[in-house]
């Protein structure tokens, strides 16, 4: 536990798990994305193109949230028994 009261590994797991699901979405999207264009459906595969996009970058942010665990400034927490 951090000074904070927060499970840094708890939460790093559960964030790898978060991750891992949008992967799965973002792998079937684009499948998805690649059906349609061949089918005479360009704005549906326009849209499932650009969902697959916007997964990436939610991706990339939760790969930032990750490095800054545990960079909260709480390095000057003291915790006294009272």
């Amino acid at each position: 536990m951090c000074e904070s009261g927060i499970n840094l590994d708890q939460m790093k797991l559960s964030i790898a798990q978060v991750n891992d699901t949008l992967a799965l979405a973002q792998e079937w999207l684009e499948q998805l994305h690649h059906l349609a264009d061949p089918g005479s459906e360009a704005a549906s595969s326009a849209h499932l193109a650009q969902v697959t996009v916007m997964l990436g970058e939610a991706r990339e942010r939760l790969a930032e949230a990750v490095d800054d665990l545990g960079k909260g400034g709480h390095d000057h927490v003291k915790v006294e028994l009272v």
